[in-house]
């Protein structure tokens, strides 16, 4: 449905209208995200970290600072998420032989077999790959990070 439909609104030019429908769009994705990622007893900011050290994995552990830097969302709270992954047995903590006050984090093997078994899923479930071709995807890629630029 459009944005003026689904809003009831009349804007008063289309930069209006853009950016309605980029937060209106913004929080359709986040409900969306929220309900796939409660299927996993996970939240976004978790899969996001996930996500980071997945990433991360071939170079070793790294920083719980970088992780806080990649992070799309930044959180306050990143040190609490990486608690409760590691409660799960997602991720682990290691900490540097040669300074013991440096803290690194990686992925276990029980959080790459989730992210796995969440890759496939959203693959058969992917909205966004229902509703735009691949062409369509880039072009809106690109005016996204126009607009941010």
């Amino acid at each position: 449905m459009e944005i003026s439909q689904e809003t009831k609104t009349r804007f008063k030019s289309p930069q209006q209208k853009v950016i309605v429908n980029i937060r209106y769009t913004s929080n359709w994705m986040a409900n969306q995200q929220n309900a796939y990622m409660s299927k996993f007893d996970l939240t976004m900011p978790q899969f996001n970290i996930l996500r980071i050290l997945r990433g991360a994995k071939e170079n070793g552990p790294i920083s719980v600072n970088t992780v806080k830097e990649r992070m799309i969302e930044k959180s306050p709270n990143t040190t609490r998420l990486m608690d409760k992954l590691i409660d799960k047995g997602l991720m682990e903590r290691v900490r540097c032989e040669s300074d013991r006050r440096i803290v690194y984090v990686m992925i276990t093997d029980k959080g790459l077999d989730l992210l796995s078994e969440m890759d496939l899923s959203f693959e058969t479930n992917n909205l966004l790959a229902a509703k735009l071709t691949d062409e369509e995807a880039e072009v809106l890629s690109g005016l996204l990070d126009k607009l941010r630029s």
